[in-house]
């Protein structure tokens, strides 16, 4: 990952490879955004240059010149921020972000876009980061981009002070997202379930985290029939690892579950060969879920934390299951298996179950779930569906602080009876039309119940903005996203001040 520093230097002074500033539109006109403190002789060829390259303003936008005399670094980046009275701190991040992405392999750039205060600053810090990455594991003879190395952000003095905490929780979070990402971009022949936990234990190995690894044989004795069964079919068995992080004093306990289907072909009930190799992919919630509890021991939060890897590869072969088998989740509840390629929820199942067992205060669990939720909500926007509607609100609210795209759906309790098994407690698959409630509907069967009341719990479906199957955009690259880590940080950090009830 870069490095980054802030600095109460002005922008222009800065030797760097590269000079960002940003470009924001007025009265339909292009204007340099946030340069008011730059010398008249500097704004004035910036202005110039504006015009001469016509730069628009329009979001993320991206014009490289030389440098203007007065400006130190070789060359400036004109990056477009949008109306002058809209820019918000997820303008800037993207901005900053798009910046980073595009300038990949430039030893240094320095920022200066307008910060008014400290949390902006760490909103340009943030989206620095997040856009500053590649993945070259798989490149030979050195090909591929290097991100950019050393990332400097330039505010004055009193926002340079205020972004302090921000700027670390800024390190941490970006290292989270990258390490994300990293775990959904290998490819499945070298990450498969025990090779996953083996890498969430050198994940947290420096951290105040305890592992837990249940290997088959110690599944097929707890009763984790859903791990079994969908990983039953490959040569390669199934994990359930639990990261347990418990500081001294916490007052809120939050179990995070994350499916890790580590490669989905669907199984018996095998998917169509187009976009099968996207599939890759089904492990994303899992691997939010790991760098997240790494994310909440590195900060050092006053929350007791366990994260649960629900790890299985979903293969088609003379052992797999088959539609029509019923199964015995965890704590006894049966299901009868209509279609193998509905695997992610009967992984999740026994892992909620397993969480539930350790009466944790919230649930949330995250999974790339359904191919209905893009159908529901595109490729950017994910959904969040609960049984408790101040948690759903909660989670909803964060995610727009932290910049991830969440929206709330119902759980309509007519769509319970369409997963109405003939000969099982419950069927896997229901009513096609509201695909992603049903899921949502059927985890909710699994979740703790004390006195009639079941534990507040949230199901996060993230099978859109998980994996960008196409262009790369703002900070956002082709490929794995890490999309979840900043929601699922920023609730832990919420409930740390204020628990639920």
């Amino acid at each position: 990952m870069p490095t980054l520093s802030v600095t109460a230097k002005d922008a222009i002074t800065q030797s760097a490879d590269a000079l960002v500033i940003g470009v924001g539109t007025k009265n339909s006109g292009a204007v340099l955004a946030g340069a008011q403190a730059f010398p008249a002789p500097v704004r004035t060829a910036l202005n110039q240059a504006v015009k001469a390259v016509g730069a628009t303003g329009a979001k993320e936008t991206l014009n490289r010149i030389p440098a203007v005399a007065g400006v130190s670094a070789k060359s400036v980046v004109l990056v477009g921020l949008g109306a002058l009275d809209e820019i918000d701190h997820e303008v800037l991040r993207r901005a900053a972000g798009a910046a980073t992405r595009q300038l990949a392999g430039l030893a240094k750039v320095v920022f200066g876009l307008p910060a008014a205060d400290g949390e902006a600053v760490t909103a340009i810090a943030e989206g620095a980061l997040f856009g500053a990455y590649t993945y070259n594991r798989y490149r030979s003879n050195g090909q591929g981009k290097t991100p950019v190395g050393t990332i400097v952000v330039s505010a004055d003095a009193a926002a340079n002070s205020a972004a302090r905490a921000g700027i670390r929780r800024a390190k941490v979070l970006a290292d989270a997202v990258h390490g994300t990402r990293d775990l959904i971009n290998a490819a499945p022949v070298d990450l498969f379930p025990a090779q996953f936990a083996d890498d969430a234990q050198r994940v947290v190995a420096n951290l105040p985290v305890t592992v837990t690894v249940l290997d088959e044989k110690k599944l097929l004795k707890g009763g984790y029939g859903g791990l079994i069964a969908v990983g039953q079919g490959s040569s390669r068995p199934p994990r359930l690892v639990k990261l347990e992080y418990k500081p001294a004093g916490a007052k809120s306990h939050v179990a995070l579950v994350g499916k890790g289907i580590t490669f989905d072909s669907g199984g018996i009930s095998i998917k169509p060969a187009a976009s099968m190799d996207d599939m890759k992919s089904d492990m994303s919630g899992a691997a939010a879920v790991l760098h997240t509890v790494a994310a909440v021991a590195e900060l050092g939060l006053p929350v007791h934390v366990t994260g649960w890897l629900a790890l299985a590869e979903n293969m088609p072969s003379g052992t797999a299951q088959r539609p029509s088998d019923v199964i015995t989740i965890r704590g006894g509840r049966t299901v009868e298996v209509l279609n193998t390629d509905a695997e992610g929820r009967l992984v999740l199942a026994d892992a909620i179950v397993a969480a539930g067992e350790t009466k944790p205060d919230v649930i949330v669990d995250i999974a790339t779930l359904t191919g209905a939720q893009l159908v529901a909500l595109g490729s950017r926007t994910s959904a969040i569906m609960s049984n408790d509607d101040d948690l759903r609100n909660l989670v909803h609210q964060v995610s727009g602080e932290a910049g991830e795209a969440f929206w709330p759906m119902p759980l309509p309790q007519e769509l319970r009876s369409s997963m109405d098994s003939r000969v099982a407690d419950i069927a896997n698959i229901g009513e096609r039309m509201g695909g992603m409630l049903v899921a949502g509907l059927f985890l909710k069967e699994f979740v703790p119940t004390k006195d009639d009341v079941q534990t507040p719990w949230a199901h996060l479906d993230i099978a859109g903005p998980s994996y960008n199957t196409g262009s790369a955009y703002g900070y956002t690259p082709a490929g794995g996203t890490g999309h979840g880590v900043r929601t699922m940080l920023s609730l832990v950090e919420s409930l740390a001040v204020e628990p639920l009830r």
